[in-house]
């Protein structure tokens, strides 16, 4: 395919398109691959990306080789489909422009700038009825935030926070700090997070959380106690370390319940369950954004969980989020970069010049 710049957007000529995409070889290892993109078919549209974000959760682990080789990527986006298993292309979260369309396709989708579940890339095609045009206010950098969003709406509707209850959240990365800033919103009695590095506390204090402590002080188990001395009623783990969860345990009282959206991959651990936990009657729940819990699906749909997650968007800001933007041919390394000083970095993106 030829460009051709036409008005104030870019037509597409029939011809070929050559994309670059990131793969993972490796444990470690990352490859930028050109590959030959297909003509679009009926009710597809072409899409040239301009921004994505890289998860420091699961696609961190998939960088590191911690994922399970049995376990479907996602059966729920077409874009993810097969199994954990190098080489693949991996990433949920582009912004891009339509740029030529399939057959029997509306002209008005060519130019829209869209939101799409997609690994990360240069070009990539797609039917338009998964692309989600962003609304006119709404940049590409608000937009790419959009799956965390979602993933953060379902933890408050998992974790059902009650007026007056206290809510700790252990992890302030980009899904921490999204589900922070929509517990700020409840009239919380007390609303405290932990996380390691300083520039994560500081957001999360920005965003109203009472306290933010390192769990690795000293003297953070003293101030938890003065904080909430009759423990958490409700608890998040969301770091992603398997080790957290018996301090999430720890932290949590009589009948208090713990949300674990952390997904540790392959990650071991041995939780301390003789002690009090028994006895204090503290629930596990697992929450996964790929579902709805059952009791909810009554009233609540994947769309309206995805229509209240676009409306947090412009409401929380997390475009402030994103500390550092690499070029995609400098994927490496970007994720070498969040390996090696998540203390400085929040949000990473890829840009596509």
């Amino acid at each position: 395919m030829l460009p051709y710049a036409g008005g104030s957007f870019l037509i597409i000529l029939l011809g070929v398109i050559t994309r670059r995409s990131v793969y993972f070889t490796a444990p470690r290892s990352i490859e930028i691959r050109e590959e030959t993109l297909s003509e679009p078919g009926p009710g597809d549209a072409v899409v040239q990306t301009m921004l994505s974000a890289i998860s420091p959760g699961t696609e961190h682990l998939v960088y590191q080789g911690l994922f399970p080789g049995e376990l479907a990527i996602d059966e729920n986006i077409a874009s993810l489909r097969g199994h954990f298993d190098y080489p693949l292309k991996y990433g949920y979260s582009a912004v891009g422009q339509v740029i030529a369309l399939g057959p029997a396709v509306e002209p008005a989708w060519l130019g829209r700038t869209v939101f799409a579940f997609n690994p990360h890339e240069s070009h990539f095609i797609a039917p338009v009825t998964s692309l989600i045009p962003l609304p006119e206010d709404m940049s590409p950098e608000t937009a790419v935030f959009l799956p965390n969003m979602e993933t953060a709406v379902n933890f408050i509707l998992d974790g059902k926070p009650l007026i007056g209850e206290r809510g700790v959240v252990l992890g302030q990365g980009i899904v921490g700090l999204l589900t922070t800033a929509l517990l700020a919103q409840f009239p919380l009695e007390r609303l405290v997070t932990l996380d390691r590095y300083a520039l994560r506390r500081q957001a999360s204090l920005e965003l109203g959380a009472h306290a933010s402590l390192d769990p690795d002080d000293t003297g953070a188990q003293d101030q938890l106690h003065l904080l909430l001395p009759e423990g958490a009623d409700l608890c998040y783990e969301l770091t992603g370390s398997p080790t957290a969860l018996d301090q999430a345990i720890a932290i949590t009282g009589f009948d208090g319940r713990v949300l674990i959206g952390s997904w540790y991959g392959q990650k071991r651990l041995s939780l301390d369950l003789g002690g009090r936990f028994h006895r204090s009657r503290i629930r596990l729940i697992s929450t996964q954004v790929s579902t709805l819990a059952p009791e909810l699906t009554g009233r609540w749909s994947k769309r309206r969980r995805f229509e209240v997650a676009w409306e947090m968007l412009p409401r929380v800001g997390p475009a402030r989020w994103i500390t550092h933007r690499f070029a995609l041919q400098e994927a490496a390394q970007a994720y070498q970069w969040i390996e090696q000083h998540p203390d400085q970095s929040i949000q990473v993106v890829l840009t596509y010049p």
